[in-house]
């Protein structure tokens, strides 16, 4: 048999020892007419098609590869339960379901979930057989032209073009089981605090009835070492406690996370019952501080620059799921390699095994919401529910240092005038810092910022001279107005908040026949070369900025600006690119040369 796709554990964060990988082929099914939950197809309609979970029945690696319009789909899976999940709870998890789901399982409705880019999961054991297979069907629905729809990058029209790729539909990220006690742990929500050396823990249990007696250990290790440990009594479904962590931990030597020191704690939650135990969960935690202090950008209490790559997150084969996780890991390395030291992810809520990379490796990432396109009351309410779900999914991480809930006024294309759509943004603003106060919030990526932590522009102006004269200061960088859009909305004042350059340059550079755009294009190497320096020359060297996005890291369809192809290919070689963001040009050059001439 053969092995499935994607077969590493999908929550590294919150990871239990035995689970069921459900990737591989399912059957599969489009309901043009939407006529299969009348006709009860999860009752055992036989599917005519097969496809490859989890990827979409758009990319190659589906086994189906069609992009024309087909939003609803079915899919089926005959699951035989192995006999350890005897007696146990059986929890049922979707990575990603772009973008409305409902989940049967021998016919039962056990989940129905709205969002294309956040986890949800079920209890499905009272609706499984007690021998057997059990037949799990899921059907989708997507809404390819509805640009009111949180899309991200996902075109309205059959075909890709501009800055629009192709669509997702359906199942895109892991499908897994997992065996449970009644009693479990349900979630955790670690908070670090360097100042203190402690790190926060709030615990949420489930079928507590079941027990009087519970108690969690947990332990918290560095490299095998023990470090700290503690047994809380758990009296309520959700628990509180701050753990000192007894080492050294400044001046450089200590065990602080950063991009240059990605050092990583690891915890083992175990849930007991007097002795026996109910529940063990492997997580791990960084800690790390951001904060913004006298208007200066800083990680763990010292200023640091920031030097991003914007990432679209597509990839070859596989749309928006990447065909393995060892070419996360690669992406991430790529970035390292080149000199930046994070990422901005793109109009996307990105894979977890991606975060987890970041983590161990040391990237900062930039969480964004993918965005629709147009504003309406149904927008606001789907918006709302799914940011909120990413932000409790992503919260744990280390990597993770900026939240952006809105980009370039999409979704809210009126801003500028439209009270509704400023009180929109101002609530995602306050409504991420009501639920994790401990990260800066952009409110409105590029322009037409609400009160925001960071102020940001994105300027793809090709010239030196005058990216070097916009961005000075602080103060003229935020009356820039690059794109012809304001940086802030009037009646909200710009008050010596950090300002940062998150989109420009965007060079194209096609090598070989194939065609594409860029907002500048370079005919070849020392062009290219060329080109480069002049947009990030003035950037690093801007007084007015504290940091920047490179647009972008691969090329993607018919976008060609990518430092890489889209096969991860560089252009010029790597440490050329990781000079450059040094500032060291002319060695650069001529290495260029030299390697033109080898």
């Amino acid at each position: 048999m053969m092995e499935p796709a994607r077969n590493e554990y999908p929550r590294p964060q919150f990871e239990r020892e035995s689970w069921l990988n459900l990737n591989g082929q399912w059957t599969f099914a489009y309901d043009d007419l939407n006529e299969g939950q009348d006709q009860k197809w999860f009752e055992g309609k036989p599917f005519d098609r097969d496809i490859q979970v989890p990827f979409c029945y758009q990319s190659e690696l589906s086994g189906i590869n069609e992009q024309a319009f087909h939003d609803i789909v079915w899919y089926r899976k005959e699951v035989e339960l192995p006999a350890q999940y005897a007696e146990k709870r059986i929890i049922l998890h979707f990575g990603a379901v772009d973008y409305e789901a409902k989940v049967w399982v021998n016919g039962h409705l056990v989940a129905s979930h709205e969002g294309g880019h956040t986890p949800f999961h079920a209890d499905i054991t009272t609706a499984l057989q007690s021998s057997g297979l059990n037949s799990i069907v899921v059907r989708a629905e997507d809404y390819s032209k509805d640009v009111t729809l949180p899309r991200g990058k996902q075109y309205w029209k059959e075909k890709s073009e501009q800055v629009f790729y192709t669509r997702t539909t359906g199942i895109w990220q892991t499908v897994w089981m997992e065996a449970v006690n009644a009693a479990h742990i349900a979630s955790v929500r670690m908070t670090p605090d360097i100042d203190e050396n402690k790190i926060h823990i709030r615990s949420f249990f489930k079928g507590m009835e079941t027990s009087s007696n519970l108690r969690l250990s947990i332990k918290i290790s560095f490299e095998g070492e023990l470090i700290a440990e503690d047994v809380i009594r758990v009296m309520a479904q959700e628990d509180e406690v701050s753990i000192k962590l007894h080492d050294f931990n400044d001046h450089g030597l200590g065990r602080w996370w950063s991009p240059e020191k990605p050092n990583l704690y690891d915890v083992e939650f175990k849930l007991l019952d007097l002795q026996q135990e109910l529940d063990v969960v492997k997580s791990y935690f960084g800690m790390r501080k951001i904060s913004i202090e006298d208007g200066v950008v800083c990680l763990n209490n010292r200023p640091y620059y920031m030097k991003l790559i914007l990432d679209q997150g597509y990839f070859p084969g596989g749309v928006l799921t990447a065909p393995s996780d060892g070419m996360l890991r690669t992406d991430v390395e790529l970035t390292k390699q080149m000199g930046f030291n994070g990422a901005r992810k793109h109009q996307k809520v990105e894979d977890p095994r991606y975060l987890y990379w970041c983590d161990k490796l040391g990237l900062l990432v930039w969480g964004e919401m993918a965005n629709a396109y147009q504003y309406s009351e149904r927008y606001v309410t789907r918006m709302m529910n799914e940011w909120q779900e990413a932000i409790h999914r992503d919260y744990n991480h280390p990597c993770i240092v900026v939240w952006v809930p809105l980009n370039e006024s999409w979704g809210t294309p009126n801003i500028l005038i439209d009270k509704r759509q400023q009180h929109h943004a101002s609530t995602l603003y306050y409504l991420t810092k009501s639920i994790d106060a401990t990260r800066p919030v952009i409110s409105n990526d590029g322009w037409e910022h609400v009160k925001s932590d960071i102020y940001t522009v994105h300027d793809y102006e090709s010239r030196e001279e005058i990216l070097a004269s916009r961005y000075a200061t602080p103060e003229l960088s935020v009356k820039s107005d690059p794109q012809g859009r304001k940086i802030i909305i009037p009646g909200y004042t710009y008050d010596g908040e950090p300002v940062q350059l998150s989109e420009f340059g965007g060079i194209s550079y096609i090598q070989g026949n194939a065609e594409g755009w860029g907002y500048s294009s370079a005919s070849n190497d020392q062009d290219f070369l060329n080109r480069l320096a002049a947009v990030i020359r003035p950037v690093i060297r801007a007084g007015g900025l504290q940091g920047y996005c490179y647009t972008q890291l691969t090329d993607v369809e018919q976008e060609k600006n990518g430092l890489l192809s889209f096969d991860r290919v560089p252009k010029l070689p790597l440490e050329m690119y990781r000079q450059l963001l040094a500032g060291t040009v002319p060695v650069w050059q001529e290495q260029l040369a030299k390697s033109l001439h080898s």
